[in-house]
């Protein structure tokens, strides 16, 4: 079977498959943020242990994304999407048995080492099978298992948390993850040749070699704006349970119901991203990123300032779907103005920024509670320079130079 005798069907298939996949691993980091509030009860934490435990899934999140995605564009997305599946079941499972926070550091860092090549095989496997003008609304479909996750997370995490707990949760999520590694080895059935591009004119660009790939300002642009857009998004998703408990004074049920909005903003948000991107002229997508930018800082400052809870969903529920315009652009550029037989490579570089940020944001934002004695304020204004860095690195952002762009 080669790429262009697959059918539609065939595509739609691994297309749902690996939906599938993101949203377990979207699951688990999403309900962390939930089952925190328990495990630092249990573990006797503070503030900056918490932020640390958050960030330790990053770190090694982070560390395996250009490994990743070099390893799927040499040895296969498919081998390279099974070891991450594997990996992050047997760690997650393995998350039920911390009895301490180095212990539960280590756990998280070696899930984040399993999970890490997940994104870059799956972003190649999407190139790889799609073509150019579909490949935004592929991804879009990919990214919204993030917002579907969010949408029903916050009332599982309550109701779970408060009948299994969160050691037996952590199996659970680690069983169904086994499962998914078993679809994944008999459903999905690539071309022959992974590296055939679906466009014969990217041919040309198919020797690009890593080394020349790190050297493009496209991707530099492309690391720096992954992390500040991500530095937003995992500084809320991370914190803001744990804001609005201790700041707000709402319960976990609470919170779960009102963060359900936000959640179907980004479903909507994402979804629509990906059919604009993929119908806007070349360079609107960037000045339009910057823009979302820009009003990303103006709704974090009114959220943090707003007066009751209700104006504070209703920025964050703002903020949630400009942040799903930048966070679907950013794959988008690179799924579209590279050559797919380096899209493992490139994703994996780009998204090295994005978990970065989900490594670094939510252990500063702890610290900085600590220090300001409970106060969130500091952290807000953090997250509202990560945008304005983030529409600086757009506006720079230079897609028609360079001999890996010329296709």
């Amino acid at each position: 079977m080669t790429t262009n005798e697959m059918t539609k069907k065939s595509r739609n298939l691994i297309l749902a498959l690996l939906f599938l996949g993101w949203s377990l691993g979207n699951l688990d980091r999403y309900i962390m943020n939930y089952a925190v509030v328990s495990i630092t009860g249990d573990l006797n934490l503070d503030a900056s242990s918490t932020g640390i435990i958050l960030s330790a899934f990053f770190l090694g999140y982070a560390i395996m994304q250009i490994p990743g995605g070099w390893l799927a564009d040499k040895f296969g997305a498919k081998k390279i999407l099974l070891f991450s599946v594997i990996m992050w079941s047997i760690f997650t499972g393995l998350t039920a048995l911390a009895w301490s926070l180095v212990a539960m550091i280590i756990i998280r860092f070696l899930f984040g080492i399993g999970e890490g090549g997940f994104q870059p095989s799956s972003s190649k496997i999407i190139a790889t099978i799609y073509p150019k003008e579909e490949r935004g609304r592929a991804m879009s479909i990919m990214l919204s298992s993030g917002g579907i996750v969010s949408l029903f997370v916050p009332l599982l995490a309550a109701y779970l948390l408060g009948t299994i707990g969160w050691r037996t949760m952590f199996v659970a999520i680690g069983a169904i993850g086994a499962v998914i590694a078993f679809l994944y080895w008999k459903y999905i059935k690539l071309p022959q040749d992974e590296a055939v591009d679906n466009n014969k004119n990217e041919n040309a660009s198919t020797k690009v070699n890593f080394k020349e790939l790190l050297k493009t300002p496209l991707m530099w642009n492309l690391i720096i704006a992954y992390f500040c857009i991500y530095a937003v998004n995992w500084g809320l998703v991370s914190w803001i349970p744990t804001y609005l408990q201790k700041n707000r004074g709402l319960d976990l049920m609470s919170i779960g119901w009102a963060q359900t909005i936000p959640a179907i903003a980004t479903i909507i948000g994402i979804y629509g991203s990906g059919y604009i991107i993929d119908k806007l002229p070349r360079g609107m997508d960037k000045i339009l990123g910057s823009i979302s930018c820009g009003v990303i800082g103006i709704l974090l400052y009114l959220m943090f300032t707003a007066k009751s809870v209700t104006m504070f969903i209703g920025y964050q529920t703002v903020v949630t779907l400009f942040l799903a315009f930048v966070i679907t652009m950013l794959p988008a550029i690179v799924l579209k103005k590279l050559p797919s037989s380096i899209t493992g490579s490139a994703m994996g570089i780009a998204n090295t920024g994005g978990q970065l940020a989900g490594f670094v944001t939510p252990m500063a934002i702890g610290f900085m509670v600590d220090a300001f004695n409970g106060s969130f304020d500091a952290a807000f204004w953090m997250l509202i320079g990560f945008a304005v860095i983030c529409i600086i690195s757009l506006l720079t952002l230079n897609d028609q130079k360079g001999s890996l762009l010329n296709s």
